[in-house]
C-alpha cells in the first residue's frame, strides 16, 4: 500500500513537472515567435488546428466512445458559439502576448474568477458565498497594482487580455452546460470545437495574414523552413500541455488541481521574466503574486462551498457523486 502511494505521488509530481515545463516553454517560444513573426492570427490558427489534428488519433488510441448525433438546435445554440469563442479567445490571447509581456498577460488572465462569478450570476442566476466574493478582492487589487506599475503597458494588450479572459469565462460556463445537456465527453467536445474553430479561422487567416507572409518569404525577410519548424513545435507543445493538464485533472482532487494550476501560472510568470528579461518592478511583482494568491483563495472557497452543497441530505442521484463533484468544481476549458 505504501509502495502504491509512493508510485502515485511520483506520478503526480512527474506530470505536474512536465505540465509546468511544457507550459513555460510554450509561452516563451510563443512570445519569441511573435517578436520575430508578428502574426498572432497565424499562431492562433496553428494552435487550434494542431489540437484538432493531434487530438483525433489520440481519442482513437484511448478508445474514447464516439459522440452521439447532436440536434441542429443545440449545434446552433451551443456548439457554434463555443467554437467561435474558441477562435476569438485564441486570437485575442495571442494579441495580448504579442503586445505585452507574458508575465503581465498571465496576471490579467487571473481575473477570470471575477468574470465567472458575474456571468454565473447573470446567466445562470447562481449566487456565491461571502468567502467567494471576498476572494475576488485580492484578484482585482493585485491586477490593478500590476497594471499601474507595468513598465511595458499597452492598452491594446490589456484590452486583448481582458477580452480573452472574458471569452474564456463565457466558454467555461457554456462548455459545462453543453457537456451536461448533450452528455458529451469533454475531449470529444474539445475536438468538435477545435475543428469548427479552425474552419472559422481559415478564411480570416487567409485574408489577413497569408498575403503578408507570402511577401515576407518572397523578399527573403522570413525563412520558410525555420517558420514551419517553430510553428509545428509550438502547436505540438500547446496540444501536449492540454493533454497533460487533463491527465493531472483526472487523478487529483479539484482543489489540488487548482493549487497546481496556480503554481503553474507563478512558474510561467517567473520563467518568462527571467528568460525574456521583462523589465519589472517590486510593486509589479507584488501585484502579480497577490492576484494569483487571490485565485487560489477563490478556488478554495468555491471548492468548500460546493463540498458543503453536496454534503446536504437531499442530493440529486442521477449522477455518481464522484463525477458530479468534479464537474461542479472544475471547468474543463483548456487555456
Amino acid at each position: 500500500m505504501a509502495f502504491g502511494f509512493r508510485t502515485e505521488a511520483f506520478r503526480i509530481v512527474f506530470l505536474c513537472s512536465l505540465w509546468y515545463t511544457i507550459s513555460s516553454s510554450n509561452n516563451v517560444i510563443g512570445k519569441k515567435i511573435l517578436i520575430d513573426f508578428p502574426f498572432p492570427v497565424t499562431l492562433a490558427m496553428v494552435q487550434v488546428a494542431s489540437t484538432a489534428l493531434y487530438l483525433s488519433p489520440t481519442l482513437h488510441v484511448w478508445k474514447i466512445p464516439r459522440m452521439r448525433s447532436i440536434p441542429k438546435s443545440s449545434l446552433a445554440k451551443l456548439i457554434l458559439p463555443l467554437s467561435f469563442g474558441k477562435a476569438f479567445s485564441s486570437i485575442t490571447s495571442h494579441i495580448s502576448i504579442w503586445k505585452v509581456p507574458v508575465s503581465y498577460a498571465h496576471t490579467v488572465k487571473a481575473t477570470m474568477p471575477v468574470f465567472t462569478v458575474v456571468l454565473s450570476r447573470i446567466v445562470l442566476g447562481e449566487s456565491q458565498t461571502k468567502e467567494v466574493y471576498c476572494s475576488l478582492i485580492p484578484v482585482v487589487g493585485g491586477v490593478m497594482i500590476a497594471t499601474a506599475t507595468e513598465v511595458s503597458f499597452n492598452i491594446i494588450g490589456l484590452l486583448s487580455a481582458l477580452m480573452a479572459t472574458l471569452t474564456f469565462a463565457v466558454q467555461n460556463i457554456f462548455t459545462k452546460k453543453a457537456m451536461t445537456d448533450l452528455q458529451l465527453n469533454h475531449l470529444r467536445l474539445l475536438l468538435l470545437m477545435t475543428i469548427m474553430a479552425s474552419l472559422m479561422l481559415l478564411p480570416f487567416w487567409a485574408l489577413y495574414d497569408l498575403r503578408k507572409i507570402i511577401i515576407l518569404v518572397q523578399t527573403g525577410k522570413q525563412e520558410i523552413l525555420w517558420l514551419l519548424v517553430i510553428l509545428i513545435i509550438n502547436g505540438f507543445l500547446n496540444f501536449a500541455q492540454n493533454m497533460v493538464a487533463f491527465t493531472v485533472l483526472s487523478i487529483v482532487t479539484p482543489l489540488s488541481y487548482s493549487v497546481a494550476a496556480s503554481m503553474k501560472r507563478i512558474l510561467v510568470i517567473t520563467v518568462s521574466v527571467v528568460l525574456l528579461r521583462n523589465p519589472v518592478g517590486v510593486l509589479n511583482v507584488i501585484g502579480m503574486f497577490v492576484a494569483i494568491f487571490g485565485v487560489f483563495l477563490y478556488n478554495k472557497a468555491k471548492y468548500e462551498a460546493n463540498k458543503r452543497k453536496h454534503e446536504l441530505p437531499l442530493v440529486t442521484n442521477h449522477l455518481p457523486m464522484k463525477n458530479s463533484a468534479k464537474n461542479n468544481h472544475v471547468h474543463y476549458h483548456l487555456v
